[in-house]
């Protein structure tokens, strides 16, 4: 069956949609499915994507394509919508040859009427209007295409939360009390040619007074058609302009003064500008700026010089509204108790289930974009920590609203129980975010379900639903018999199938990122034909390592803590044994009789008896210093990436680069700082430092990666500050030194004995220089010796002085290109790349590196072609998350991250 998957779309959540599409993409049984992936660009164009471009870390990596972007000083990534500035009209020009000639570079551009021939089966990833709204769901049932998901009004109910207020209230449901604010309203707009400072604020005071009496704060202030937290803020202080600002914030608009630009320097200007025009937490593009005159922005280099032109006069402050906006804000009195996400799922005969709600436990007020979607910064506890009567009264409570507003197959239904202990529902969503750890898969998992075998329950479900609503009953009964046949041949066929054991977790500081690397990989081989995986949790210290084989409930909680923690204190809540039992039917179907719901202590020496071959998907300590392999050498079991002298010795940036630098290959300049002598005379260490280096440097553990911990230090103050937190004795930060920093909340700093001091790599006199990640997968020849797969490289774009763990992992966040933009020129392209990749091959075979790995380094380009390529580090163990670089290189070499992995295992079972 071919399974259309639609993904991206126009709204502020594309991102997200993006990457949930990948998620579905890849975690469809290949037995059963055929993933046909259909991209929604934000002009709303159907393009049948080339399936290389899936794996990209953001839509505008890719596109707009290359060759349709401006030139930009200061790099600023758009997406397709900012290229309208250049049609003099506008959007309605940009069409024809224009647009597809560009889709042509990514996929094929597709009508509505294509798809009965190309897909038999429509799975909605798309989120917000177009997506959520009715809108494709309409499309899809006038062309008899069973969909996954709600119908068409559910579904427009389910979009617009003012609505749904209006409706819960008069369906006898709680609701906090509320206020509807609209646009019009709020923004008395402004005849030409008048000041901003016309606008009345005595409106604004006397509507801020009237909430303050009716709704009490704090309250929260929402857009009525965002999800994932976008434009959302919890105000608690009594004061008009926080109120006006985050009013003017869910309507995505936002008031700039002159001092607040003129008193930055450009590159904090150039940060300013990729903040508004962040289409998540900013205003957007295209925009206008409103002062006397409107003017309609549609690039980011456009608004940075707006900006200074229009605050070079004596202006005070301007006005930004995204077009992209709200017509409508939802202000509601706040809600103390504890928030819960529920997700509600048709049985076989349409009786809705409510799965174990789920509790957010987070650092902060408001569950936003970061909290949700960053690994390891919330917590979700399943079942909410209440009693077994209030976890059934929410249960009870979301399966009435799921039937209130006839929704079908599943929804995710959002809410609170108060400290009094009502039960407060609101944003059902038609649409659950996708993403691996997201709580569609999570509640799945504490029935028994993996995503793989979740998406064929949606599927299978979602015929079942569409039979007798105008689609041809005949045709969808074979269908749904046909797959019934392949669900219990693929249960019956386990144990033909290759078992791998992933192990993932650890004890360093890429922990949390270990987890999501360890179960994309788990997640990629549980839908395919070949393998068989088992999750095994990892944990303990240098000298004890504790395995347990997890079930899968446990393998999809938020981060290894919460993981470590369900272990050490694993108890089964009665709720979810009744819950298991209610979805026993569910479970039966797609998952079969034999479910493990209990973590399951084992040795290394169990794993013999357990699984053919081993996938370390651990990064830092243990597992990329040699130690988990030096356990699997003893019991003769084959495993990813190299072996233990190899990763002994790049775990160690300052021993790895050394060996380089003996071997003549162009490394940095590296100094270790070690405890004991910081504890002996400080100011003796940062004299030392001083007079090997110069400010700027770069600060670092010498043995964790994923960026942890990597600093560009500019004075004492901060260096200062810096030896301090990683020579720390306690866990806890110093909360000073953090602030020095900029250390952004819950952000990790590791305690180390000693400190990786490097000159920091410029640009000298080169003609073009960059940072580049470098992916590789090794192939035995015939007569034994090791042949080296060098890929592309990508060129790595922070937005600060280094990449983040946001612009690494966080969902359209980031930039990396691939290929590296060494040359426009594809000959002189060749030379420069050639050159690159023969450094890093060079270095691979230094540090006897094997299966497969990441190098990073800074690369010279010089005005004759000449390259100085530095290497910085190497990883044994690459990051394996969903959207990292390396599958986007392994890509140009024509492998999809399932032939990359498989090639990977490939190697290292006849190794």
């Amino acid at each position: 069956m071919r399974i259309g998957i639609f993904f991206g779309g126009s709204s502020r959540e594309r991102e997200i949609s993006f990457a949930g599409g990948r998620t579905v993409y890849d975690n469809l049984d290949k037995s059963l499915f055929e993933a046909v992936p259909i991209f929604v660009d934000s002009l709303n164009n159907l393009i049948l994507l080339d399936w290389q471009f899936i794996y990209k870390g953001t839509i505008r990596d890719f596109y707009p394509t290359s060759d349709f972007i401006p030139e930009s000083k200061f790099g600023f990534q758009m997406y397709v919508e900012s290229l309208t500035s250049k049609y003099q009209s506008g959007f309605q020009n940009f069409t024809g040859i224009e647009i597809d000639k560009m889709i042509s570079q990514i996929g094929k551009k597709i009508s509505l009427n294509d798809l009965p021939n190309l897909i038999d089966f429509g799975f909605l990833c798309l989120h917000g209007n177009n997506g959520e709204d009715g809108s494709i769901q309409g499309a899809l049932q006038w062309l008899k295409i069973p969909y996954s998901g709600s119908g068409i009004l559910p579904s427009a109910i389910g979009m617009d939360k003012a609505v749904q207020k209006k409706l819960m209230v008069a369906g006898g449901f709680h609701s906090p009390k509320f206020e509807v604010i609209k646009k019009n309203d709020w923004l008395f707009p402004l005849s030409e040619g008048e000041e901003l400072e016309v606008r009345s604020v005595e409106k604004r005071v006397k509507l801020f007074e009237k909430i303050k009496s009716e709704l009490k704060l704090p309250i929260a202030i929402k857009p009525a058609n965002q999800g994932s937290s976008v434009g959302a803020t919890i105000l608690k202080d009594d004061n008009i302009d926080k109120f006006s600002e985050a009013i003017d914030k869910a309507f995505f608009i936002k008031t700039l003064k002159a001092v607040d630009w003129k008193n930055k320097s450009e590159t904090e200007k150039v940060a300013l500008v990729k903040e508004l025009t962040d289409i998540r937490e900013g205003v957007g593009l295209p925009l206008i700026i409103n002062h006397k005159s409107k003017i309609i922005i549609y690039q980011p280099e456009d608004l940075f010089h707006q900006l200074e032109k229009h605050f070079s006069k004596s202006i005070d402050s301007i006005e930004l509204q995204g077009l992209d906006s709200e017509k409508e804000v939802l202000v509601e009195a706040f809600i103390k108790g504890r928030e819960f996400s529920c997700i509600v799922a048709q049985d076989e005969n349409g009786k809705p289930i409510a799965l174990p709600p789920t509790e957010i436990i987070k650092g902060q007020e408001l569950f936003d974009y970061r909290s949700k979607y960053l690994p390891g910064l919330s917590r979700k506890v399943t079942p909410i920590q209440a009693s077994d009567e209030q976890i059934q009264n929410i249960r009870t409570e979301c399966e009435k609203l799921f039937q209130f507003f006839n929704f079908n197959v599943y929804a995710r239904i959002d809410g609170f129980l108060s400290d009094d202990g009502k039960i407060f529902l609101n944003d059902p969503n038609t649409t659950s975010g996708m993403l691996p750890s997201s709580f569609f898969f999570h509640q799945a998992a504490e029935i028994g379900l993996n995503p793989s075998q979740f998406l064929s329950y949606i599927i299978y479900t979602s015929i079942k639903q569409r039979i007798g609503l105008g689609f041809e009953a005949m045709k969808f009964e074979n269908q749904l018999l046909e797959l019934n046949k392949k669900l219990q041949s693929n249960i019956s066929n386990l144990t033909s199938k290759i078992s791998v054991a992933v192990i993932m977790g650890g004890y360093s500081s890429e922990r949390h990122i270990s987890v999501e690397s360890g179960r994309n990989i788990f997640e990629k081989l549980s839908s395919s034909t070949k393998y068989e995986p088992i999750p095994v949790f990892l944990f303990g210290s240098k000298d004890e390592h504790n395995l347990y084989v997890l079930p899968i409930n446990m393998m999809l909680k938020d981060n290894a803590d919460d993981i470590r923690e369900k272990i050490l204190h694993y108890s089964v809540h009665p709720m979810l044994n009744k819950i298991k039992e209610e979805c026993k039917s569910i479970t039966q179907k797609f998952a079969g009789e034999n479910v493990q719901f209990a973590p399951q202590k084992i040795s290394y020496n169990d794993l013999k008896g357990l699984c053919d071959v081993v996938f370390i998907a651990l990064h830092g300590r243990p597992g990329e210093d040699g130690a988990v392999q030096n356990e699997l050498n003893k019991i003769g079991l084959p495993y990813n990436g190299s072996g233990v002298e190899s990763s002994q010795l790049t775990i160690n940036k300052f021993d790895t680069l050394q060996l380089l630098k003996q071997h003549h290959l162009p490394v940095t300049e590296q100094y270790l700082l070690q405890k004991s002598d910081w504890q002996k005379d400080e100011h003796a260490c940062i004299n030392l430092v001083k007079e090997k280096f110069h400010y700027p440097l770069i600060a670092k553990p010498v043995d964790d990666g994923c960026s942890s911990a990597v600093k560009k230090i500019k004075n004492d103050t901060e260096l200062k500050a810096f030896v301090e937190l990683i020579f720390r004795e306690q866990t806890k930060l110093i909360e000073s030194n953090a602030a020095i920093l900029h250390l952004k909340k819950n952000e990790e700093f590791p305690n180390k004995d000693v400190v990786l001091i490097e000159a920091l790599v410029d640009k000298k006199d080169c003609a073009k220089f960059m940072e580049v990640t470098v992916g590789l997968l090794t192939h035995r020849t015939e007569n034994g010796t090791i042949m080296y797969e060098v890929f592309e490289p990508s060129e790595a774009l922070a937005d600060g002085d280094v990449l983040s763990l946001e612009e690494k992992f966080l969902a359209g966040q980031g930039q990396n290109i691939t290929p590296a933009r060494f040359s426009k020129d594809a000959k002189e392209f060749k030379i420069i790349s050639r050159q690159v990749r023969k450094t890093i091959e060079d270095a691979a075979q230094l540090l006897k590196i094997e299966g497969y790995a990441r190098l990073d380094a800074f690369v010279r380009i010089y005005d004759d072609l000449k390259t100085d390529t530095l290497v910085i580090e190497a990883n044994s163990l690459p990051g394996m998350t969903p959207a990292t670089c390396i599958y986007h290189q392994a890509a140009i070499a024509g492998y999809k991250p399932y032939d990359f992995i498989d090639k990977i295992l490939e190697y290292a079972m006849k190794k």
